[in-house]
């Protein structure tokens, strides 16, 4: 494998990473939401799991995802 094939193994990881946490910032109502954050696995209060279904962050990494 050369330098050509390696950046570009980079360059995909990288865009499938973005991919992926985009898809997580965006509830998916038929998505039940998560008790505990997907980020740093604190827990998620009640009334934002009623407010926002399908939520898999709580505030502060959401916040983090959308800045």
């Amino acid at each position: 494998m050369d330098m050509t094939d390696s950046a570009q193994e980079l360059e995909q990881a990288v865009r499938n990473d973005a991919i992926l946490r985009l898809r997580n910032c965006f509830p998916e109502p038929e998505r039940p939401s998560s008790r505990f954050c997907s980020c740093c696995g604190e827990e998620i209060p009640e009334k934002r799991r009623l407010a926002v279904p399908g939520c898999q962050f709580c505030v502060e990494c959401q916040r983090e995802f959308e800045a």
